[in-house]
C-alpha cells in the first residue's frame, strides 16, 4: 500500500475518533429527553452544544458536564417550552446532525442583508430616533434585537435597501448610516462611548449582543432599575488542591439561561471542565469548575469580583422588564419608526425588543416600562394600543407586580379597601389588559 493511501486511512481514523457521538434517549427519564454528547475536547465545544439546544428553544432542566483529560462528556435533560419530551423526529435529527459535526458553523448572521451594530446610553425614545433615521435613509429593517442593561443599549439591526431589496454595499451610503446613527446614540453627553459598525456578516446574534455589552462594560455601571430579591447570586471560590475555580450561580430559571452563562464564561477566556446544572420549580442552580485557557485558576480578588459582576450582568441582560407587547401587522416602510414614536410620545421606554419580518408580515415583541423604569400605567398601554391597532398590538405578558397587586387585594380583604378607588381602578385596568391576551 502506498504511503499516501495509509495517510488517508489514518486521517479517516482521526476524524472518526474526534467526531462527537450523540445519543438521544427518551426512555431513561420520565420527564425529559436525554441528549448525551461524547467528543474529544476542544475550545468552545460546550458552548456549541448549548447553542444548538438553545436555538431550538429547548429548556435545559439538568446538565452534567465533565471534560478532564482530552475527552468531553455531557448529558443534557431537555424539554420543549411546554415541559414535554421531544417527539418530533425532525428536531431530534437536527440535534444529532448539528452536534455530530466536528466544527459546526457558529455563524448566525442575517441572510442577504447588512448588519448594524449599535451601543450607547439608553434613553426614552432612542429606538424611535434610530428607526426614523433608517427610514429616512431608505433602509428597510428586516430583523433586529435590542437589549438594555444598567442604562446601556446594544442592538443588532438587519437592513436592506428599500428600493432594490439588496444588502447595502455602497461605501458612501454606509458612511452616512454610521454617521447619522452615531449622532443619535451620542445624544448630549455620550460622545466617547457611542459606537456603530456595519458589516455583511455577523456571528451568532445573541452571543454577539453579550460581547457588545461586555465590551461596553455594562457590568461595571450603576444599575438603573432597583434589584429585586430574586437577583442572581454569584460566588467564586478556589479549589487549590485540584487547581480549579468553582463558580456558583443561583437565580430564577428562565429560557436560555445556561447559554447566557456559558457564553460569558467562554468570552472571558475560561474553560469549563466540570459542571452541574439543576432546576427546581422556578429556580436554577449552576456550579462550574473552571480554569483560564492557559490552565490556571482565578488568581486575585479583583478578578474574582469581575467574574461575579460579569455573570450577574449575563443573567440580567435578557431579563424581561415591563409589559410584553406583541405586534403582528403588514410590513411597510417606516412601520417601526411610527410604532416606536407612539411609544415615545406616550412616555413608554423599550427595555428589550425582537423584530422580525416574514412574508411581508412584521412580527415584533417589545417590553416596555414608563420613562424611569417603573411599571407602565395600564391606561397608557391601552391608549397606545388604540393608536396602533387593538387587533394588531396585544398584551401578552404582565410583569410580576400586576399579579402581586391582584393577590394583595384578594389576600388582605378589608385592609385593602382602605385604599379606596385607587385599588379598584388598578384592578379594573388589570382586567382590561388580561382581556387582550388572546
Amino acid at each position: 500500500m502506498e504511503w499516501h493511501a495509509c495517510l488517508d486511512e489514518y486521517e479517516k481514523l482521526v476524524i472518526r475518533m474526534t467526531t462527537p457521538r450523540v445519543v438521544i434517549d427518551n426512555a431513561v427519564c420520565p420527564t425529559a429527553t436525554l441528549v448525551k454528547v461524547d467528543s474529544a475536547r476542544r475550545d468552545g465545544i460546550l458552548l456549541d452544544a448549548v447553542q444548538v439546544l438553545t436555538d431550538l428553544n429547548l429548556s435545559i432542566k439538568k446538565a452534567y458536564i465533565s471534560s478532564d483529560g482530552q475527552w468531553f462528556m455531557d448529558v443534557f435533560h431537555v424539554t420543549d417550552l411546554n415541559g414535554n419530551k421531544l417527539t418530533d423526529e425532525s428536531v431530534i435529527s437536527y440535534i444529532e446532525q448539528s452536534l455530530e459535526t466536528s466544527f459546526p458553523d457558529r455563524s448566525h448572521g442575517f441572510d442577504g442583508s447588512t448588519a448594524l451594530e449599535l451601543t450607547g446610553t439608553d434613553r426614552v425614545g432612542l429606538l424611535s430616533e434610530v428607526f426614523a433615521v433608517l427610514a429616512d435613509l431608505q433602509c428597510d429593517v428586516v430583523d433586529a434585537k435590542v437589549w438594555t442593561h444598567n442604562g446601556r443599549i446594544a442592538s443588532l439591526i438587519s437592513v436592506k435597501d428599500c428600493n432594490s431589496g439588496s444588502p447595502i454595499n455602497d461605501s458612501q451610503q454606509i458612511d452616512r448610516i454610521e454617521s447619522r446613527l452615531r449622532n443619535i446614540l451620542r445624544g448630549d453627553n455620550d460622545i466617547r462611548s457611542a459606537k456603530t459598525s456595519v458589516s455583511l456578516a455577523i456571528t451568532h446574534t445573541e452571543r454577539r449582543l453579550h460581547q457588545m455589552m461586555f465590551a461596553d462594560r455594562d457590568y461595571g455601571r450603576k444599575p438603573v432599575l432597583q434589584c429585586r430579591e430574586d437577583s442572581p447570586v454569584v460566588t467564586v471560590q478556589n479549589w487549590a488542591e485540584r487547581g480549579y475555580s468553582v463558580v456558583n450561580v443561583q437565580c430564577k430559571d428562565r429560557a436560555k439561561l445556561l447559554f447566557d452563562v456559558v457564553c460569558t464564561l467562554t468570552d472571558m477566556q475560561y474553560v469549563v471542565f466540570h459542571a452541574t446544572i439543576n432546576t427546581a420549580e422556578d429556580k436554577a442552580y449552576m456550579e462550574f469548575y473552571v480554569r483560564h485557557t492557559d490552565g490556571t485558576p482565578i488568581s486575585s480578588e479583583a478578578e474574582r469580583q469581575r467574574v461575579v459582576q460579569c455573570l450577574r450582568a449575563a443573567v440580567e441582560r435578557r431579563a424581561s422588564h415591563g409589559v410584553r407587547l406583541e405586534l403582528c401587522k403588514s410590513d411597510r416602510q417606516g412601520l417601526l419608526a411610527n410604532v416606536t414614536r407612539t411609544f415615545r410620545e406616550n412616555g413608554l421606554n423599550v427595555t428589550r425588543a425582537e423584530i422580525s419580518t416574514t412574508n411581508d408580515i412584521a412580527r415584533n415583541v417589545f417590553y416596555v416600562t414608563d420613562a424611569i423604569g417603573n411599571v407602565a400605567d395600564p391606561k397608557i398601554i391601552e391608549t397606545v394600543r388604540e393608536k396602533i391597532g387593538l387587533g394588531e398590538l396585544k398584551v401578552k405578558e404582565l410583569p410580576l407586580i400586576y399579579h402581586e397587586r391582584e393577590e394583595a387585594a384578594v389576600g388582605v380583604g378589608g385592609a385593602v379597601l382602605s385604599l379606596g378607588s385607587l385599588v379598584r381602578k388598578n384592578l379594573y385596568n388589570l382586567g382590561l389588559l388580561i382581556k387582550s391576551y388572546s
